[in-house]
């Protein structure tokens, strides 16, 4: 034994080394989360194939995915803030810029020009808003379609789902602010947006221009879903009573029924047009959604068929919802072109007025989107780009380190 091996002290106090830091694990996934994201995607491409007005109060798609988002936020801001919302951005714009790239692209190539929306002194300035998208970014409206490709006012149609990604960038700065005000006062926090929704809805607060009120209504009508996501994540409503949430959430959800019903709900309008609406049926069901998560580390044995697409819906949630306005309208022109075989629409006009058949079509260029565009996800994330992330490689890799380890 050399000097700095034998013992400091008498028999049965000899120091014990610290043993060796454990190495740190990836944070395990929640797959009830991942199975509600799953379905909030194609819940949204099946909406806005269809229009069918009864959607959204099956499954709030949008309140359910800032939910999500909220939960994950709330997580990640145990670390320093500034770091989380650095992050946060960085794995929101690759996607964006590859859209802004293709997108305004095709608007240039048909004589778009950002200074034709009346603003021919600072177009520039809202041209950036396809780098950081504060506000809603310029588009061509209006542009006629390639015929037999894509049908006319394509660019609508591929800037419609940027709302979202501007509601969540302010979401996600917002968040520190938001995380401190739900700890201190966690029921008058989860209200505020609501009752800034209300306010907007009987008019008592009113605001010029379009930028501010459309970012304001969105931020009101989702707040309260990405704030009860944190309240999740804080443990806020696991402390509550069990009863309360079971109790109070159909209270809210039915009270923005009401609403809807007594709005001509069922005449050509849905919850997108009413944003109170809206807010309360996603509040409640949100609420509803997150009281009786399971926390599945795994998945249970009757949903492990379908542990691959639901895994592919999640790593590619981004590409999917920014690229799927674009893939319905191509499939539905598609899909259109057989309406000039006489035979197909004199003998089979009920095929071609079906959405389904335009609804594998749709999802079988969002499986293009995935493989050509999907990568600036991963970019973003700093993972290794990936095709067809649908987990079967990490499988593999866990399942030969465990070999090695055994």
């Amino acid at each position: 034994m050399t000097a700095s091996t034998l013992p400091s002290g008498p028999p049965g106090t000899e120091e014990v080394p610290d043993p060796a830091p454990a190495p740190r694990r990836a944070p395990v996934r929640d797959r009830y989360f991942d199975l509600l994201r799953a379905l909030a995607l194609f819940r949204v491409v099946l909406y806005h194939l269809t229009g069918w007005a009864w959607l959204p109060l099956l499954f709030p798609s949008m309140g359910v995915m800032f939910a999500l988002a909220g939960n994950l936020m709330a997580r990640s801001l145990k670390r320093p803030a500034g770091q989380v919302i650095k992050s946060r951005i960085r794995r929101l714009l690759p996607p964006l810029w590859l859209l802004g790239v293709v997108g305004v692209t095709g608007m240039v190539l048909q004589d778009w020009g950002p200074n034709t929306d009346g603003h021919p002194g600072w177009w520039w300035l809202h041209l950036t808003f396809w780098i950081l998208p504060l506000s809603d970014p310029p588009y061509g409206e209006g542009l006629p379609g390639i015929h037999g490709v894509i049908g006319e006012n394509w660019a609508s149609d591929l800037a419609g789902p940027l709302w979202y990604l501007r509601a969540y960038l302010w979401y996600v700065l917002l968040s520190p602010f938001l995380l401190r005000a739900l700890r201190a006062l966690p029921v008058t926090t989860i209200a505020a947006p609501i009752a800034l929704s209300a306010a907007f809805e009987l008019g008592y607060i009113t605001l010029p221009g379009e930028r501010i009120p459309s970012a304001l209504t969105d931020f009101s009508t989702f707040g309260a879903c990405w704030i009860l996501g944190m309240a999740h994540q804080e443990g806020i409503l696991q402390r509550l009573p069990k009863y309360v949430i079971p109790s109070v959430a159909p209270a809210i959800a039915l009270i923005g029924l009401w609403y809807a019903l007594n709005h001509n709900f069922g005449q050509g309008n849905d919850l997108d047009s009413m944003p109170l609406a809206q807010a309360l049926w996603s509040c409640g069901t949100v609420m509803l959604l997150l009281h009786v998560s399971p926390s599945w580390s795994e998945w249970p044995r009757r949903l492990r068929r379908w542990d691959r697409p639901i895994t592919l819906l999640n790593s590619r949630a981004v590409t999917i919802y920014l690229w799927h306005n674009t893939c319905i309208l191509i499939a539905a022109t598609q899909w259109d072109r057989l309406w000039d075989i006489d035979v197909i629409w004199q003998h089979f006009s009920w095929l071609l007025e079906s959405p389904w058949p335009v609804l594998a079509i749709t999802w079988v260029l969002i499986a293009g989107c995935v493989v050509c565009f999907g990568w600036a996800e991963d970019l973003a994330a700093k993972r290794k780009p990936q095709l067809w992330p649908d987990g079967v490689k990490q499988g593999r890799a866990r399942a030969q380190g465990g070999a090695h380890r055994g």
